[in-house]
C-alpha cells in the first residue's frame, strides 16, 4: 500500500503558493502570481488547475477513517462538474495511505510535496501522524490545512503558521465531557482508557483539569499503544476499580473493543463516554446497538444516520450528490459526511483568499469570519483571527438511543 495514490478530480477555489528558498520551484502561470500576489508560491496551482494531497490510514488499525476521503472526493467532483470548479480551477486530489504509521506519513508527505508538487496538504489524519510532518511542511512553507485531528497544538502553537486544524480541539472536548459528568454525576468516580500519544494525553489532561475542585475523581487510568492487538487487559484492570464512569479516549478499533468489553462484563455497568473520533455508527454497529444504549459522546456535525436531519435541505443535498459522485459510499457514514464538510470548508477558505497562492491560503484559514458549513450543527461556524487559530470550538453532548445519536443538551461554547 506504500505507493498507493487515489487521484480525485474535483474543483476548488484559488489556493496559495509562494516560492521561497525552502519552498521549491514556482510554477507560475497567467494571473496566479500577478499583481499584489507576485512573488508568492504558486507550486501546484495554475489558472485552470489545483493539485492537493491528503494522507489517511486507508489500511491498518485506523482504516475506518478511510471513508473520509470518499466524502472529500465527492465534494470536489461535484463542484468540478456542476460549478465549473472553485475559482475556475479543477482539483486533482492525491490521497496517500500511511496506515496510521508516522514513518509512512513522512514518506508519503515528502512524495506529495517533492514529487507530486501539490499546492497544499488538505488533511493529514491523526495526531501522531500529522505531528510527524508539521516541522517539514512548515520548513517548506507548504500549507497543512484542516488537519483531521483535534490536538490542541494545531491551534495553540505559534511556531507552525502553515499548519491549522479544523474540528473542535481535544481540549474543548475534554472540558465538555467534564462538565457533563459534573452535572449528571457530581460525586462520580472515573476510569479512563486512553491512547498513549498526544491525542490521548491531550484530551485526558483537559478532562482532569476541568474536574479540579469538583466532587468527581479519576480513580484509574490505563493506556494502550496503537500497535497493541487488543485493550482487553486494560479493560479488566479498569473494571477492578468499579468506577461509575468509563471515559474511552480511543481510535475506532480500540473504541469498538472497549464497547464490546464493557458490554460483556455484567458486574460493571459504568456510564460509557466515547471520544468523538470514534462515535461513528461503523464503530458501534459491530458491537450491537443493543449493547451501546446510553453511551455518551459529543458532536459538532450533523449525523447523516439521525432521522432528525432527514428533511434537512443540506443533508438531502449531500446525500443526493454523494449518490451521484460516490455511488459506492455509505450515505449514513459519519466520516464520509465529515469529509464532505471539510472539503466545503476548504472551498470557502479558498474563496476568501486574497491571493491564489500558498501564502494566500495560509492567511485565509487564519482569518475566517463566521463561515457557515452546511453539514455542521446549527450554531457551529468557522471563525479564526489574531491569537485564535481554532476554527471550531463549539459542540453538543449526545447520547446513543435506539439506532442513532440524540442530542442531550444545548450547544457548548468552549472557547480556547
Amino acid at each position: 500500500m506504500r505507493n498507493k495514490a487515489i487521484r480525485i478530480v474535483g474543483a476548488t477555489a484559488a489556493v496559495l503558493l509562494a516560492v521561497t528558498a525552502c519552498g521549491g520551484r514556482g510554477d507560475t502561470g497567467g494571473s496566479v502570481g500577478s499583481g499584489e500576489c507576485r512573488g508568492q508560491q504558486t507550486t501546484g496551482i495554475t489558472d485552470t488547475s489545483l493539485t492537493l494531497g491528503g494522507v489517511y490510514p486507508l489500511s491498518g488499525a485506523a482504516s475506518a477513517y478511510g471513508e473520509m476521503p470518499k466524502g472529500v472526493k465527492a465534494y470536489f467532483d461535484f463542484v468540478n462538474a456542476e460549478q465549473h470548479g472553485i475559482g475556475g480551477r479543477t482539483v486533482e486530489y492525491l490521497v496517500r495511505d500511511d496506515a496510521y504509521q508516522p514513518p509512512k506519513t513522512v514518506e508519503e508527505t515528502r512524495r506529495l510535496v517533492e514529487q507530486d508538487r501539490v499546492f497544499a496538504l488538505f488533511q493529514t489524519l491523526g495526531t501522531p501522524t500529522s505531528s510527524a510532518v508539521w516541522d517539514y511542511t512548515n520548513q517548506r512553507k507548504v500549507p497543512q490545512v484542516f488537519v483531521a485531528g483535534g490536538a490542541t497544538k494545531w491551534g495553540a502553537d505559534t511556531e507552525h503558521p502553515w499548519t491549522i486544524g479544523w474540528q473542535p480541539s481535544y481540549q474543548a472536548e475534554g472540558r465538555a465531557f467534564a462538565e457533563y459528568v459534573k452535572q449528571q454525576r457530581p460525586t462520580a468516580t472515573v476510569a479512563v482508557l486512553y491512547q498513549n500519544d498526544d491525542f490521548g494525553k491531550d484530551l485526558l489532561g483537559s478532562f482532569e483539569q476541568a474536574l479540579a475542585g469538583s466532587g468527581v475523581r479519576v480513580v484509574a487510568e490505563q493506556s494502550y499503544e496503537v500497535t497493541d492487538p487488543t485493550v482487553d487487559p486494560q479493560l479488566r484492570n479498569l473494571a477492578n476499580s468499579k468506577a461509575d464512569v468509563l471515559l474511552s479516549i480511543s481510535t475506532p478499533k480500540f473504541a469498538s473493543q472497549a464497547l464490546a468489553g464493557d458490554a460483556r462484563n455484567p458486574e460493571w455497568n459504568p456510564l460509557h463516554i466515547l471520544s468523538m473520533v470514534s462515535n461513528s455508527r461503523t464503530v458501534l454497529k459491530p458491537v450491537g446497538f443493543e449493547n451501546v444504549q446510553g453511551v455518551v459522546s459529543a458532536a459538532y456535525s450533523k449525523d447523516p444516520a439521525d432521522p432528525q436531519w432527514e428533511n434537512d435541505a443540506a443533508m438531502r443535498f449531500y446525500k443526493e450528490k454523494l449518490a451521484k459522485y460516490a455511488p459506492g459510499a455509505d450515505p449514513t457514514n459519519q466520516y464520509t459526511a465529515v469529509g464532505w464538510a471539510a472539503a466545503q470548508s476548504f472551498h470557502k477558505a479558498m474563496d476568501a483568499a486574497k491571493c491564489p497562492t500558498r501564502e494566500g491560503l495560509r492567511d485565509a484559514v487564519r482569518s475566517l469570519s463566521g463561515i457557515e458549513i452546511d453539514l455542521l450543527l446549527p450554531g457551529v461556524t468557522l471563525k479564526t483571527g489574531p491569537g485564535d487559530a481554532f476554527p471550531m470550538e463549539a459542540l453538543r453532548i449526545q447520547r446513543f438511543d435506539g439506532q442513532h445519536w440524540t442530542m442531550a443538551g444545548d450547544l457548548i461554547e468552549t472557547g480556547k
